[in-house]
């Protein structure tokens, strides 16, 4: 399976209580339906951090098939039907990036496992550290080049199972329906551990913020933002078996 060239980091703010509301209804409805119409649903995640934070990345094709899927599924009727419900569990669902993959074969979505069945209730394996990192200019060859040779190294030796990049898609968004950030460039860092435990020892390590923090500190316009995100039951991205 080949990596989006075009992925959405997509991150909702719930009212009090609904995010286990919404996965049934995410899982139970959206998942094929949006598959049908061109797109693929990467992953969706609980942020361990927040009990009122649902998050999800979305691909694509490119740019022109972004536009034609999203147009499908939100002009047709598996959404219109339940649009109301979703919606109602939601306080802010405008928090989106838009990206691609930093360089060839920097996408995380490439080697996925086969998706669970609907109905399938069961935890799923693995701790994904989704870090979303501002920057002062659009991410070039040096930036790039440090999330390579030293930054994914860094997390590698640490325990992460797979390590992905991405940067922030130039193209003005050609769905407008859907807002995405615009004039802040990031550069957002993937990071699939086997399980919160291993993640959490390669933090008290202490690796990232001696040899990966400072390295990056010039290039940040203020601070990233981690997250600490749990696979849903029928999440394709989770940690290997």
């Amino acid at each position: 399976m080949h990596e989006s060239p075009i992925v959405e980091l997509r991150r909702y703010t719930l009212h009090a209580g609904q995010r286990d509301t919404l996965i049934e209804l995410f899982e139970r409805e959206f998942i094929e339906t949006q598959e049908s119409e061109g797109m693929r649903v990467i992953g969706q995640f609980q942020d361990l951090d927040d009990p009122d934070r649902f998050i999800w990345l979305r691909g694509f094709a490119d740019m022109a098939r972004r536009a034609a899927a999203l147009s499908a599924f939100y002009g047709g009727a598996v959404w219109k039907d339940h649009r109301d419900a979703a919606n109602a569990t939601m306080v802010d669902s405008d928090d989106v990036h838009l990206l691609q993959p930093a360089w060839p074969g920097a996408g995380i979505d490439g080697g996925v496992h086969r998706r669970p069945p609907p109905g399938t209730t069961a935890p799923a394996p693995g701790l994904l550290d989704a870090t979303v990192f501002p920057l002062l200019v659009p991410a070039g060859r040096e930036l790039l080049a440090l999330c390579r040779e030293v930054l994914s190294p860094v997390l590698q030796q640490g325990g992460a199972r797979r390590v992905a990049w991405y940067i922030t898609e130039p193209s003005p968004n050609n769905f407008p329906r859907l807002p995405v950030h615009q004039g802040q460039p990031v550069l957002v860092g993937l990071a699939l551990f086997d399980h919160a435990e291993a993640f959490d020892a390669f933090a008290r390590s202490g690796a990232w913020a001696q040899q990966a923090r400072p390295a990056l500190a010039p290039w940040l316009a203020q601070a990233a933002r981690t997250h600490r995100l749990v696979p849903t039951p029928r999440s394709a991205l989770r940690a290997g078996i």
